[in-house]
């Protein structure tokens, strides 16, 4: 018994695969685009952390921290080599409340408690659920943050300074979209004529020489704010006193886990909901299996350190992930470079990464849009049940409105809830007189029986019609919860009640220990005491204690 909870135990914490290249053999070539690849997705990470710093209300710096720690470690140690992690907006924008009310610190703290909700998720090999998403939902996923991601980019084309409430106009806003224009025509055309620079950063590398070489003036990364720092040093947000940039610590005590479980709840699934689905569509673009709970486990680690590093935490980012995917990135030196090249930029490249024009970025992310779309789910609403195309434009409309989690947990249910009335309404029966049994009636149910089928059940019989002796044959039916209890024992009162007799036969092994369990089965025959197919049970009302 020790030794088998050792081995479960050791099963649970089984190192995860660290190998750099994966499945990817060495080669100057393969090392030259993961380098690549990985320097444009830093360029690309750069004004995505500082805008979701801005929407958690805190330092620039906050957001850039978390950006390389979050996907330095999960690069190392997560589930999908090929995904890049750092800030999110859709993390970010439930920050906001807690930053507001009790400070950057105690956001901190949170992020700590976060990434342990996470390791324990991945320790627990509670990752493995993602897969009861729905392919409707994954589209409507992709979809929706498609659309986010563009909306994001908007705010690109307001004036810098304005707080956000002016928009460009005139010649700045022509420059702003014809070089938008550019970069993504660069990008369109580049993958035609070489494929050794990825095209994401040929297309920032050409519009921003042509920017500083002619002196335009548009905006450019150093007019959201300065990304000048130096290395993230350890920093812990718990005790009394003053902790970074001027705001309280949080105290060790139970009243601060009062106030930070309940973010840090939200903040845990909505990571690891967006981490698994994005491991997800990596996976079906690369053609290859991610570890769920192994991400679980890296995004949980990375949140931990980085709470204690003065970040604001992050997961995946599925924008940044399919930049790196379509550069060529394959392995974990893409990630591992993204997030060294962007401590870099911090450190002593920030005046060079501060010219370059936003436009080029803003092109690049406008044709992560095109490519993450799923074009294809637009051609198929015709084609597939009505209920999947209602569920594809409900995920993306509340992807949209609200955020990821919510979306993907009102497409879960709603599509179990379509599922269990298909299934509802499925049960049937045929009758026919036993071959066995002179005089029995054989009701043959098809379909399960659970709690949306059992109204249905119930109105299959005729009680008042039927013989003394009655035989219900599940061949072609499952019992499968206490719903469906309750009807047989509401069905065997009513049998009980005329004086006629009732029976289950053909329960299959589940069923019969379902109802074993319950104590409804009585055994009338002595050829299987335990379990045998063939075996007629009859049925012990007053278990569950009626309706």
């Amino acid at each position: 018994m020790k030794r088998a909870a050792m081995a479960l135990l050791a099963n649970r914490i089984s190192p995860p695969n660290l190998s750099i290249m994966q499945d990817e053999g060495w080669s100057v070539g393969r090392v030259r685009t993961e380098l690549l690849s990985g320097l444009t997705v830093a360029l690309a990470l750069v004004p995505e952390a500082v805008a979701f710093a801005f929407v958690a209300g805190v330092h620039p710096l906050v957001g850039l921290y978390a950006a390389f720690m979050v996907g330095l470690i999960t690069a190392l140690i997560g589930g999908r080599p090929g995904m890049i992690s750092g800030a999110t907006g859709a993390l970010a924008v439930v920050m906001v409340a807690l930053v507001a009310e009790h400070g950057v610190e105690y956001l901190f703290a949170t992020v700590v408690l976060m990434g342990i909700l996470q390791v324990i998720a991945g320790v627990m090999h509670w990752g493995k659920f993602i897969r009861l998403v729905p392919h409707p939902v994954m589209l409507g996923f992709v979809n929706g943050l498609a659309i986010v991601i563009f909306l994001a980019q908007l705010t690109q084309f307001k004036v810098p300074g304005s707080g956000g409430t002016e928009w460009l106009s005139g010649l700045s806003l022509y420059m702003m979209l014809g070089l938008v224009a550019l970069t993504m025509a660069i990008i369109w055309g580049t993958p035609k004529i070489t494929s050794v620079i990825p095209a994401p950063l040929a297309g920032i590398g050409i519009v921003a020489i042509l920017v500083i070489a002619l002196g335009l003036d548009v905006p450019r990364v150093g007019d959201l704010a300065s990304i000048e720092g130096g290395f993230p040093a350890f920093h812990n947000p718990f005790g009394d006193g003053i902790g970074l940039y001027g705001t309280a610590l949080a105290p060790f005590n139970l009243e601060t886990l009062e106030i930070i479980l309940p973010y840090a709840v939200i903040l845990a699934a909505i990571g690891l909901i967006e981490s698994l689905l994005t491991l997800n569509l990596v996976g079906e673009i690369t053609g290859k299996r991610g570890g769920a709970s192994q991400e679980c486990i890296a995004q949980g680690t990375s949140n931990i350190v980085t709470g204690f590093f003065g970040g604001m935490g992050g997961c995946a980012m599925i924008g940044q992930s399919m930049i790196n995917v379509k550069s060529g990135g394959r392995t974990r030196i893409a990630g591992i470079a993204a997030a060294l090249f962007l401590l870099t930029f911090i450190v002593v490249a920030s005046p060079l990464i501060e010219q370059i024009p936003l436009a080029a970025l803003v092109g690049v992310m406008f044709m992560v849009v095109i490519g993450t779309f799923a074009w294809n789910s637009l051609k198929i609403m015709t084609k597939v049940p009505l209920m999947d195309a209602f569920v594809i434009v409900l995920v993306t409309v509340v992807t949209v409105m609200t955020d990821l989690a919510i979306a993907v947990v009102v497409g879960v249910i709603v599509s179990a809830l379509a599922y269990a009335w298909n299934n509802a309404r499925r049960i049937h029966a045929r009758t026919r007189e036993s071959a066995s049994d002179k005089g029995a009636k054989v009701y043959e149910i098809e379909g399960p029986l659970f709690f949306g089928s059992t109204d249905g059940f119930i109105e299959l019989f005729d009680v008042a019609a039927d013989p003394e002796r009655v035989i219900v044959d599940f061949a072609n039916s499952r019992v499968v919860d206490q719903s469906a209890l309750q009807a047989i024992e509401a069905l065997a009162g009513k049998y009980e009640e005329e004086g006629k007799t009732i029976v289950l036969r053909h329960l299959s092994r589940d069923c019969h220990q379902l109802l074993s369990k319950a104590g409804h089965l009585m055994v009338d025959s002595d050829d299987d005491p335990e379990y045998a197919l063939a075996v007629d049970y009859s049925v012990k009302t007053g278990v569950l204690g009626g309706h």
